[in-house]
């Protein structure tokens, strides 16, 4: 008799995680449902153009507020040879990139690595890094985890009214969990 009443008790416990949530949705804390987003389009912000470091463009593809700031991921479009990012950390994210078109030259730690299409690089949190286009013109998908305040950063970049000054790409990076740590990497 204690067997079954054990039994019984043991499923009651097992369904009372299912009965307290009214949906999935409600049980993981964000929707459940996917989308698409169209090649050359970007979800929520459209094109985000920056200015400062590169004129490239930004599409995202999945935004932070999808994900409950879990995942961002971004499709760069790179418009400016031989320009790239300064030499910066970012406190609290990994961040990859898969080359689409074109090349790129990137630094991680003491290290540098040529990237054509295909070749994807890790960035971990905490560990200087930069990189810098190579070809007339590129493409990548950049994926940040979790997503913190990148798609912030991105769209307070873009809505510049002029090409930020050094000290205003520093407080940029400092309000969005980064920070820079040296000057833009050269190609070699």
């Amino acid at each position: 008799m204690q067997r079954n009443s054990f039994i019984v008790a043991l499923s009651a416990l097992t369904t009372l995680p299912l009965l307290s949530f009214s949906s999935i949705e409600d049980a993981i804390g964000r929707k459940v449902k996917g989308f698409k987003v169209k090649a050359g389009e970007g979800r929520i912000h459209g094109h985000i153009t920056l200015k400062g470091v590169n004129a490239n463009i930004l599409d995202v593809k999945i935004s932070g507020s999808d994900t409950d700031k879990d995942l961002a991921i971004f499709e760069q479009t790179s418009l400016t040879p031989g320009k790239g990012t300064p030499l910066h950390v970012h406190h609290f994210q990994d961040e990859m990139f898969y080359v689409l078109e074109g090349t790129y030259y990137f630094k991680v730690g003491e290290e540098t690595f040529d990237l054509n299409v295909g070749d994807s690089i890790f960035l971990p949190k905490k560990v200087p890094h930069a990189w810098t286009q190579v070809s007339e013109r590129g493409k990548m998908l950049v994926i940040f985890q979790p997503a913190g305040k990148m798609e912030n950063f991105f769209v307070a970049v873009s809505q510049l009214d002029h090409e930020p000054s050094p000290k205003e790409m520093e407080h940029l990076f400092a309000d969005n969990e980064m920070k820079i740590v040296g000057p833009p990497l050269k190609v070699e």
